[in-house]
């Protein structure tokens, strides 16, 4: 059966629109992995293992930490710079507290400056792994532990990289169900 002219557009037409919006879909997640794996904006990589080699050269880490409008939490870094040995597991903390009378969870977004050392940057263990739910008046130190992958001082840009910035931004998200329904009681019991 042959379409006509009108039915054929149609049928392109709507093809073009599901086409567009299967890209758009994928894009994000595509983007998220291409910067992990890449370090491209200064994501940082993640490792399973510390690294085998550890070098006399030091190199600065500075730590910063924000909050998206909205977010109730005050949260900052406990440490705001630590110099490290290339190749040198480090560990910092940041210090998150829920001032409010309910429960907030939150999840963290995170980069390196500048962009280039995104790729030499690998955090082992981290709370921004995982989304994040403080009590009320909870106050709690989380911990990231990190390296900087030995290659950085034989990269052509990254050799001239000496200090770096870790910065991570806390947004709020929905509250995982056992704790929203904890939250709607305590409501009910105020009212």
């Amino acid at each position: 059966m042959a379409m006509s002219g009108p039915q054929k557009t149609v049928v392109q037409t709507v093809g073009v629109v599901v086409l567009m919006g299967g890209l758009a879909w994928a894009s994000v997640p595509f983007y998220d992995w291409f910067c992990r794996v890449t370090g491209f904006g200064g994501v940082p990589g993640v490792s399973a293992v510390a690294s085998d080699e550890v070098l006399e050269e030091t190199i600065k880490v500075r730590f910063d930490g924000s909050l998206n409008n909205g977010m109730a939490w005050e949260f900052k870094p406990v440490v705001r710079e630590m110099e490290v040995r290339i190749g040198e597991t480090g560990l910092a903390f940041y210090e998150a507290y829920n001032p409010t009378d309910k429960p907030i969870a939150g999840q963290a977004s995170y980069n390196v400056t500048p962009y280039q050392a995104g790729a030499f940057f690998e955090k082992i263990e981290c709370f921004c792994f995982t989304e994040q739910v403080l009590a009320p008046g909870e106050r709690v130190e989380m911990p990231v532990s990190f390296y900087i992958d030995p290659e950085i001082v034989t990269d052509r840009e990254g050799k001239y990289i000496h200090t770096i910035t870790l910065s991570y931004t806390f947004y709020e998200i929905d509250l995982p169900e056992g704790y929203a329904a904890l939250d709607t009681d305590q409501k009910t019991d105020l009212n």
